[in-house]
């Protein structure tokens, strides 16, 4: 997992253990789900930024995260 998304994970209170996301010990998240919501999320941002005529900020957040174009 791209530890800028795993330092976000871990920010709001989700523990990662064995492909598995918890919050306060129950494991409910499979890690790869959670990846994937958090790159829709960050691509979704780089989209608006870019749609917004601010190429550079969408180019640097996907950077930034660790997510390809």
């Amino acid at each position: 997992m791209n530890e800028q998304i795993k330092e976000l994970i871990e920010q709001a209170g989700f523990e990662e253990k064995d492909g598995h996301i918890s919050i306060q010990g129950v494991y409910m998240f499979n890690t790869h789900r959670m990846e994937k919501f958090a790159e829709l999320i960050v691509r979704e941002c780089a989209k608006r930024s870019k749609e917004l005529g601010q190429l550079e900020i969408g180019l640097g957040i996907l950077k930034h995260f660790g997510v390809e174009e």
